[in-house]
């Protein structure tokens, strides 16, 4: 085994102590001291140095069945990071090397290196690898162009639309010849941004009045193609503004996902039978085969700067659970990320 000398005596990580009900209380949590992993045959033991925080992994906090297994009691939460190979007991990976792996909400980690990916630093920043050039970058590529069958000329609407995923979405709707796009967020300083450096062609703030209101100003020849982030009234105004053979991807729902009661589905899904639409829900690990198109074609776009990202950095794993509950409060512009 490869390794390099004066590794902490101590690894801190975060554990789920119990389940949220509603919204997730710091008591919910515990920063735990551990033993730094001695990585095993076929491990490399990294020392991340970003984390990733973002909404699905609330899903992973609660027991309920979902698509990925929920988070264990008193065990180390899971989550995007990067970082750097400080021990290597694997064939193809050395000290020194940088991996994008899921093993975060800790400082180090021994991962399997079958299920670390090799990043370089020199072609762009590592904290991109979490987000525009990560799974989020992906997320918005397979949702738009796969799910929603994005074609030019489409008039595109994007929820949660300053977020690391919704920013790209309209943008590389933009890049792809869209008609139209517009975007909404929770404040008059993300509307000028998806305005101002993203490029959007019209963008509202969703608490300055009704959803459906809103958009019917903003799109007044109606949407093709709805990307959805947030759910609930959004979803309802997007089926009553959608064009003849309109479609809708479902990325998530951040508006209900603290909710104790079941929320309302939309009242106007019969408006589907009228407009051909149709809804289909994605999952992004689904559709990893578009990863190396997805690379070819934005890489290019965020080194030229046609693509704009932006990144919301917290730093200290002390703070992770509060960069995690401002995901949630929507405190984040782009992609929250922690340094460590």
């Amino acid at each position: 085994m490869t390794d390099s000398p004066a590794l902490p005596a101590v690894n801190r990580e975060w554990h789920l102590v119990t389940r949220p009900v509603g919204w997730p209380k710091p008591e919910d949590f515990a920063l735990v001291e551990a033993e730094v992993p001695t990585p095993g045959d076929g491990q490399v033991l990294v020392r991340n140095l970003y984390v990733s925080v973002d909404p699905y992994m609330r899903g992973r906090m609660s027991a309920a069945k979902s698509y990925a297994a929920p988070y264990e009691l008193g065990k180390p939460m899971l989550g995007g990071a990067v970082g750097e190979v400080v021990a290597s007991n694997a064939e193809g990976i050395a000290v020194g090397d940088h991996v994008l792996h899921f093993l975060g909400w800790r400082e180090y980690a021994a991962v399997d290196a079958k299920s670390a990916v090799k990043v370089d630093p020199d072609a762009a920043p590592l904290s991109t690898y979490l987000g525009v050039l990560g799974m989020t970058g992906l997320t918005a590529y397979v949702g738009l162009l796969r799910t929603a069958s994005f074609k030019e000329g489409d008039s595109v609407f994007v929820s949660g639309a300053a977020g690391a995923v919704g920013s790209q979405v309209g943008q590389i709707a933009k890049l792809k010849g869209a008609s139209r796009v517009i975007g909404s967020a929770g404040s008059d300083e993300k509307v000028k941004l998806l305005l101002d450096e993203y490029g959007f062609d019209a963008a509202f703030n969703y608490k300055n009045g009704p959803v459906s209101e809103q958009l019917r100003a903003a799109a007044p020849d109606g949407v093709d193609v709805y990307f959805d982030n947030v759910g609930g009234d959004h979803l309802e105004a997007a089926i009553g503004s959608l064009n003849l053979n309109g479609r809708i991807a479902i990325c998530g729902a951040i508006s209900v996902y603290n909710n104790t009661e079941p929320a309302p589905g939309p009242k106007n899904l019969a408006r589907l039978i009228q407009t051909r639409g149709r809804i289909e829900g994605f999952l992004v690990g689904d559709h990893y085969d578009l990863q190396p198109q997805f690379v070819e074609e934005v890489g290019p776009w965020v080194r030229t700067g046609e693509l704009k990202y932006r990144e919301t950095v917290v730093e200290g794993i002390e703070n992770n659970l509060e960069a995690f509950l401002g995901v949630l409060r929507g405190d984040n512009t782009g992609k929250m990320i922690v340094k460590l």
